[in-house]
């Protein structure tokens, strides 16, 4: 394209797969490799189309329940964690299964299970910050009997949930909006002083981590792009960071191809950045689109270093 204008791009750092993400993805290529294809995964492993259309192409048959998996076949649980029912359920069927479950969202699990005890007179009844129907929230409040959580979705709600007396706790998914989630506490512990919860809030160090980058190159961009699917819990709270810290205009978009260009109109500075569970070949794929329409000027705003792997579950390490 003749006379192509300047764009300049600010890549937020880190961005894209955290190592749950890439954990989970190795657990179904380990199964696939060891055991052959066809291998069951119940519900999408990651939330990122590109990444399940990947791992069917290798021998993946996603289901939504386990009653679609035949018997002795072999299972993967996803990275968003089940309710305790599943194993149990994959266990009486005589299921072979692999849990792809990210390790900070089960020690969120063991969190719960340390807080309801045994049922005996310490038992808390627990209050979960979190949005309703997201797996995550599904599987956590999964591994306790029914009633013994309570979900609170926003700040409003902290203000009207009325919870049995007694001892109290809370935790909370951990791909909620930073910002949000310390005005939900807040009010939580200004209505139940005794409430107790972890030191730091459940929100993993990959979600604040990518809300942080977004933060840094907000307020100097005409437009963000935040590439993610829109299941994508962590890939949402990205945009919505990117508008809270300045940006004039925030968008999700699964993949360059779903961009509509004429978002780009009158934009001079671009802010790219990616959801924890989007491949960075999707965010390279998107450059090279924006390259073939503009004359790009990149610059990264790296906020911190991540080195953190999560070791493959026993049966497959």
């Amino acid at each position: 394209m003749a006379n192509k204008r300047p764009l300049r791009i600010l890549l937020s750092g880190p961005r894209g797969f955290c190592a749950g993400v890439d954990r989970a993805i190795r657990v179904v290529e380990e199964a696939i490799r060891r055991f052959g294809a066809p291998v069951y995964v119940r519900h999408e492993i990651v939330h990122n189309r590109t990444v399940v259309e990947a791992l069917e192409a290798q021998g993946a048959v996603f289901v939504e329940e386990l009653d679609e998996v035949p018997p002795d076949a072999h299972v993967v649980f996803s990275a968003h964690g089940v309710p305790k029912s599943v194993p149990q359920e994959a266990e009486r069927r005589h299921l072979h299964y692999y849990d792809a479950t990210c390790p900070l969202v089960s020690k969120v699990h063991r969190e719960a299970e340390r807080h309801f005890g045994d049922g005996g007179p310490e038992q808390r009844h627990i209050l979960m910050i979190g949005h309703a129907g997201h797996p995550e929230v599904v599987g956590t409040m999964g591994q306790l009997p029914p009633g013994a959580v309570t979900l609170v979705q926003d700040a409003e709600e902290a203000e009207l949930v009325q919870p049995a007396p007694g001892p109290l706790a809370f935790i909370t998914q951990t791909t909620l909006s930073v910002d949000d989630t310390a005005e939900i506490v807040q009010v939580l512990r200004t209505r139940f002083p005794g409430i107790e919860g972890p030191k730091r809030e459940d929100i993993c160090y990959a979600t604040t981590n990518r809300q942080a980058a977004v933060k840094a190159v907000a307020p100097d961009c005409d437009l963000v792009i935040v590439i993610g699917s829109p299941n994508s819990s962590n890939s949402q709270r990205l945009r919505e960071v990117a508008e809270r810290a300045g940006a004039k205009r925030a968008v999700l978009v699964p993949r360059a191809r779903d961009l509509d260009w004429t978002l780009m109109d009158g934009v001079e500075t671009l802010g790219l950045s990616a959801g924890a569970s989007a491949p960075e070949a999707l965010v390279q794929e998107m450059i090279t689109h924006l390259a073939e329409r503009y004359t790009l000027g990149i610059e990264e705003r790296r906020v911190t270093e991540e080195d953190v792997i999560f070791k493959l579950p026993a049966p497959l390490s």
